[in-house]
């Protein structure tokens, strides 16, 4: 029967192999990708595919400079790198994101200093960064998290209220905008990844955007190994020689979907919208909240388990853990999200870094990272999990199949708390 739990030997709702992977290929990648070939020009930003990638994304995004990069960590270091970033400088970023925003100061040896996230949009708390500003901070890194533009506003006033560089961390963002204005033109300098999964992909690959000459220079001596020096020679900045150049097949694969760039954000936005609809009829589960400042464009779809809207004493966390068995039974891709702020992972616990405790032996402050003072990241990581598939190829058809296997599990509550307890 339709109504016997999956998980219990009933007929999952999601038939096997109906969830379609992430990009869609097209013919005209196809032939973008061989046109390299005949081509000839494998690498380098004077290729005509990283040209033409670069001027594409600059104008797209409203800024003068744009660089492309091999790789997203890369384009976010040569993004701290190029606002002058030195080491033993303390940067501010999110407790929520994927580390590799964090990675990206320590690339730098340069310290991360994280700020708490509201709970709601799950972007960093302006209040936050504001306590943890010292002598020592120099810029702040917010993350645009999940396709969701992080409040700008606020932050870039304490920028100019304490003196601070303001670096985005757009990898996950790609379209999104922010009052209207598009994400990689609201900072002093951005990076955005082109990993697979990101909503505009080159398999890998990375870029960096800024209105600034001189950021963009030091951004590009970075790139191509090399140094800024002035009139008579002299070394006037030094990005140690890091090798960040393209790869000119996933320039040409990048540049093919262009054409189709916008559908593919707005499909997402069109099923996304659907489940959050969905959702708010369904007690216990809830959508992403939307700010009236922010267009995202959800990277990841991330849902919240509610169990105060079911009755139910209980942790988040243990609705979570069994709603997200019995949806995975019922071919349905969903798993927690984060599982512990960015400052718990053992590299900011052990304070390693390079093996000696470099950067943080690099002036007198003790920097402390204690995952009890980020309450709004934990309640995030205790309550949201991901649903895969809400992109293209996939469609309005599957996001109804969702919402289908959601009803069925929440209405056997019985049956999901049993999941839960069990290993």
């Amino acid at each position: 029967m339709r109504s016997t739990l999956a998980t219990d030997g009933g007929t999952p709702v999601v038939p096997s192999g109906a969830v379609k992977t992430w990009p869609e290929f097209t013919e005209g990648d196809r032939e973008a990708v061989l046109k390299v070939f005949e081509n000839n020009q494998l690498h380098t930003n004077a290729a005509p595919f990283a040209q033409e990638l670069q001027q594409k994304w600059a104008e797209y995004c409203g800024v003068k400079h744009c660089l492309v990069t091999n790789g997203g960590t890369g384009a976010l270091h040569m993004a701290v790198a190029s606002a002058g970033v030195r080491a033993g400088d303390e940067v501010i970023t999110s407790a929520y994101s994927y580390w590799a925003s964090a990675a990206s100061i320590l690339h730098q040896n340069a310290i991360p200093v994280f700020a708490d996230v509201d709970p709601l949009t799950t972007t960093i708390d302006p209040a936050s960064i504001e306590e943890q500003i010292t002598e020592h901070t120099t810029a702040i890194l917010p993350v645009d998290i999940h396709g969701m533009p992080a409040d700008m506003d606020p932050i870039r006033e304490i920028a100019r209220k304490h003196g601070l560089l303001v670096v985005s961390d757009c990898c996950q963002a790609h379209g999104a905008a922010y009052k209207g204005r598009r994400v990689g033109s609201l900072a002093d300098t951005s990076g955005f990844s082109l990993n697979r999964s990101k909503n505009l992909t080159g398999g890998e690959g990375g870029l960096v955007t800024t209105d600034s000459d001189e950021f963009h220079q030091r951004a590009e001596a970075m790139l191509r190994f090399q140094n800024v020096t002035d009139e008579e020679g002299a070394v006037v900045f030094s990005g140690l020689g890091f090798n960040y150049r393209p790869h000119e097949f996933i320039n040409a694969f990048v540049v093919s979907q262009f054409s189709r760039f916008e559908a593919l954000n707005d499909a997402r936005k069109q099923m996304a919208g659907h489940l959050t609809a969905a959702f708010a009829e369904l007690p216990g589960v809830s959508g992403p909240y939307t700010p009236e400042y922010a267009d995202p464009v959800y990277f990841s779809y991330l849902w919240e388990a509610r169990p105060e809207e079911l009755a139910l004493d209980i942790p988040a966390s243990k609705l979570r853990k069994g709603l997200c068995k019995a949806l995975a039974a019922e071919g349905v891709p969903a798993g927690p999200a984060q599982a512990k702020p960015v400052p718990g992972e053992g590299v900011f616990q052990a304070k390693l870094g390079y093996g000696r405790g470099c950067p943080w032996k690099c002036h007198d402050r003790e920097v402390t990272y204690r995952i009890e003072d980020y309450p709004g990241t934990l309640e995030i990581c205790a309550s949201r999990a991901f649903l895969g598939g809400v992109y293209p190829p996939n469609g309005m058809d599957l996001m109804k199949l969702y919402v289908d296997a959601f009803s069925k599990v929440l209405g056997r509550l019985d049956r999901v708390l049993q999941l839960a307890e069990e290993e």
